[in-house]
């Protein structure tokens, strides 16, 4: 699963690389957890739009607006097919902005080790994202979910699962610009990431939601 993430990018970076004309102001942020709210980055009717969003998806159908921390994620293998995402896998595709995310791994003692993950050389990236739009008496809430596949063979001594990272080449295909896709395509896409990759043990001081800071992000020595 992906369930907290970074990002450090500042907004006119976010607006050069994801091509989009505005992105709201924000803070540096080394640990955001579910709810968010997270910048997400959605094809509109006449232009790429940068928005903030609930983190946990509530499909357009359900009766309440409650944020299901199941639906945070979205597993590539069954997206097309899981009735809370299978409609917004079709029409409501997006890439959610981030520089760097955390996976855990449980040592011999059962104790969750935080590692920090990153691309190297990469200012910002986008994960492969859903989102759908809740209405009722007046109220709007638009949320989102990150779809997270198997994780790449270099971090799968971590964990086993990763967030989809979506090639740059790619983002007008999986945005839904691009003429002439079909599914299958966007389903192709939904892999492990395959390019240079780069991850270190961090701070436990992660574990608390509510911890914020650069130190988060710091390597601190491997026991041996």
């Amino acid at each position: 699963m992906c369930g907290r993430f970074s990002l450090k990018a500042s907004p006119r970076v976010i607006q050069s690389i994801f091509k989009v004309e505005e992105v709201p102001d924000f803070l540096p942020r080394y640990n955001i957890a579910p709810p968010g709210p997270i910048l997400v980055i959605r094809q509109g009717v006449e232009k790429r739009e940068a928005l903030f969003m609930r983190w946990g998806l509530i499909p357009h159908w359900a009766k309440e607006a409650k944020t299901d921390w199941r639906t945070i994620n979205a597993r590539a293998e069954t997206v097309q097919s899981k009735p809370t995402f299978r409609d917004s896998f079709r029409r409501r595709r997006c890439l959610i902005p981030a520089d760097g995310f955390y996976e855990w791994q449980k040592d011999e003692k059962n104790r969750k080790i935080p590692w920090y993950i990153t691309l190297p050389s990469v200012e910002v990236f986008g994960f492969a994202g859903l989102w759908d739009r809740w209405e009722k008496d007046g109220k709007l809430i638009e949320s989102t979910t990150i779809i997270v596949t198997e994780a790449c063979p270099e971090l799968k001594k971590i964990h086993e699962r990763m967030p989809v990272i979506i090639d740059s080449l790619h983002y007008d295909r999986w945005l839904g610009i691009e003429e002439g896709s079909k599914l299958q395509e966007y389903l192709d896409l939904l892999k492990p990431w395959n390019g240079k990759i780069a991850f270190w043990r961090v701070s436990v001081a992660v574990n608390r939601a509510d911890a914020e800071g650069e130190e988060l992000i710091k390597e601190i020595p491997t026991p041996p």
